[in-house]
């Protein structure tokens, strides 16, 4: 069996971010393992019945001693899963992962890129940092799949082989994000136990509570609108986890604006299409995207997403149409798009309905996973290499003696006298 590793910076990444992935590719027939960092979204994987690993220095941090640490984690793994296709993602895993991959001599080595952490408006030095690492590393893979179509010209802008670059997308499972009236009465319930009149519009945030995300604006643009209106004319709602390091919202931060600015902090939600459900409009400032999967999901619930006009938001939102774009780091700009939107209803009933057309046409998952085991096979092929038999679902045999047999439903005023409320079937040879 063709044995597929994936490797991620968080157990959470695996779980929420790539989990139906995972599920298809077993279905595709392949021996799929994990591996991460440690945390409590580790257990979702042998719910799943993969099996994950754990690797203690794969963290967000940059320190050569945890580096070093990773690297060799990630060879003493590869040499006890001994994968025939190794994915990794994410910046750290990303980069150790496909060196040691390849000097491990993993026959195919993957990776996907969830956003370059270097934007053309990035100091220099960052970009040179950040774009030599990547392009390092994409020595040293055979494919690359690349979530955004900005990033696709970046890298070859770098030299990388465009022949190895996949433009990969972003998708989510529609089925999971769609209204319905379920969710629509348990928004109301939230509502009403969060204090919130019906009437009044709520702008909701949801994703790790860092200041990479633009809380820092968000919060600034909440503060803009407070001098203008009060709790009962615009609510507004944070949900995500807590993180910790120097990126972290700090828990002073999160009082001082509960208390004074009314802002309700829900922390992780597991039903996040219920969440989506409760807001009105949708707000996403961030710093950096790679191709943002809740905007994805806002859109896909019906609502009118605020995002930032950087690479990643700009192929989620159409400006004027499915939202608006705003500038990055400029609250004055998100609080004006905040009360544009809160001021219109039928504005942004018109921008939730277009928001989720284009979710459908372009947002499905399943057009990712397609695009991604098309890679495998091409490059098991090219190592010579078999692709795994699909544990697909077949439809069952017909036994050979009903194979030449019509069954056909007899007509009402044929059927036998003695058993009137039954349904006759003729058998009938073919």
């Amino acid at each position: 069996m063709t044995r597929l590793l994936h490797v991620t910076t968080t157990p959470i990444s695996l779980d929420w971010l790539l989990g139906p992935q995972l599920d298809a590719f077993v279905a595709a027939g392949y021996d799929v393992v994990t591996a991460s960092a440690p945390g409590p979204h580790a257990r979702a994987m042998e719910q799943r019945g993969i099996t994950h690993h754990e690797l203690s220095a794969f963290t967000r941090s940059v320190d050569f001693g945890s580096d070093v640490r990773a690297a060799a984690q990630c060879k003493s793994l590869l040499d006890e899963v001994q994968p025939d296709i190794l994915h990794t993602h994410n910046p750290k895993p990303g980069v150790i992962g496909r060196i040691v991959g390849r000097w491990s001599r993993v026959p195919i080595v993957v990776n996907t890129v969830h956003g370059l952490y270097a934007q053309k408006a990035d100091p220099l030095a960052r970009r040179a940092a950040v774009y030599g690492l990547e392009r390092l590393a994409a020595a040293h893979s055979d494919a690359e799949l690349v979530q955004n179509i900005e990033d696709v010209e970046t890298l070859c802008s770098l030299g990388v082989p465009k022949e190895r670059v996949h433009l990969l997308g972003n998708g989510i499972d529609l089925d999971a994000f769609t209204p319905n009236r379920q969710r629509a009465r348990a928004a109301r319930c939230r509502r009403i136990q969060l204090g919130i009149p019906l009437t009044t519009p709520i702008v909701g945030m949801v994703g790790r509570l860092v200041w990479e995300k633009g809380y820092g604006e968000f919060f600034d643009a909440v503060k803009i609108l407070r001098r203008q209106f009060n709790s009962t004319e615009i609510a507004f709602v944070v949900v995500g986890p807590t993180e910790s390091g120097p990126d972290a919202v700090d828990a002073e931060t999160r009082a001082f604006m509960t208390k004074e600015h009314g802002v309700h902090f829900l922390g992780e939600q597991h039903d996040v299409a219920s969440i989506l459900s409760m807001f009105d409009v949708f707000a996403l400032p961030s710093h950096r995207e790679g191709f943002p999967r809740a905007a994805m999901e806002a859109s896909a619930m019906g609502m009118p997403v605020i995002a930032t006009d950087i690479r990643g938001c700009r192929q989620v939102v159409d400006h004027g149409t499915t939202g608006l774009l705003v500038s990055a780091k400029k609250p004055h700009h998100l609080a004006l798009a905040i009360e544009r939107l809160t001021r219109m209803p039928v504005l942004r009933a018109e921008m939730g309905r277009a928001a989720r057309r284009k979710a459908i046409e372009a947002f499905d998952q399943q057009r990712v996973i397609e695009i991604t085991l098309d890679v495998y096979e091409q490059l098991l092929a090219s190592k010579s290499m078999s692709a795994p038999v699909p544990n697909y679902p077949t439809e069952p045999e017909i036994p050979w003696y009903l194979d030449s047999i019509d069954l056909v439903e007899r007509d009402a005023s044929n059927r036998d006298a003695d058993s009137p409320d039954a349904t006759a079937i003729e058998l009938r040879s073919a």
